[in-house]
């Protein structure tokens, strides 16, 4: 089975359990604290995947290093130890932090632009996105790429939306190369 599919269920049963004990806003704060703390420490990785540490140590070491956090998701954190699949631990949060953005209606995008946007510019941005995404908010983050030349770029999902004029002169070279063929 793939890692995706196994990642999606995982963040699947955490999200039901989450619903039920209506704590769903505070497995989303724990969950990118975890997040932060596995892509910062990769030799966190290589401790928990190390084959001469058992996973009782294993376990013990992450009840104590994730100590403040809820019950159940470091209970997840100790499946995924046993069970050999630490490995995909930002997979599921991110799957998790997908499922709750749907259940809110609500979704995150990324804005490539030359300089960094203005609050007015950003808010006009969320608001004309959310219509058309038919979601209730979109919460943007602006990353400066100088190599733009001009406009901007958004990214949401898989989706890119290019309106950059490095993207509009690619697309016009494209179209004098298949017009001279």
């Amino acid at each position: 089975m793939s890692e995706a599919v196994v990642a999606k269920r995982y963040a699947d049963a955490l999200f039901q359990i989450g619903n039920e004990k209506t704590t769903i806003k505070q497995f989303v704060e724990d969950l990118l604290v975890v997040k932060e703390v596995f892509e910062t420490n990769e030799s966190l990785y290589t401790f928990l995947k190390h084959p001469r540490v058992n996973n009782e140590k294993k376990k013990q070491f992450l009840a104590e290093v994730f100590q403040g956090l809820h019950a159940d998701v470091v209970n997840t954190l100790k499946i995924l130890v046993e069970r050999h699949r630490i490995e995909i631990t930002s997979s599921i949060i991110d799957h998790f932090i997908q499922l709750v953005n749907d259940a809110k209606g609500s979704a995150a995008a990324t804005v490539y632009s030359v300089r960094e946007l203005s609050d007015a510019e950003r808010k006009e941005l969320e608001v004309s996105f959310a219509k058309r995404f038919n979601k209730q908010e979109i919460q943007l983050e602006n990353v400066v790429d100088p190599s733009l030349i001009g406009g901007m770029k958004i990214r949401m999902g898989n989706t890119i939306y290019d309106g950059s004029v490095s993207g509009k002169l690619r697309r016009i070279e494209r179209e004098i190369v298949t017009a001279n063929k």
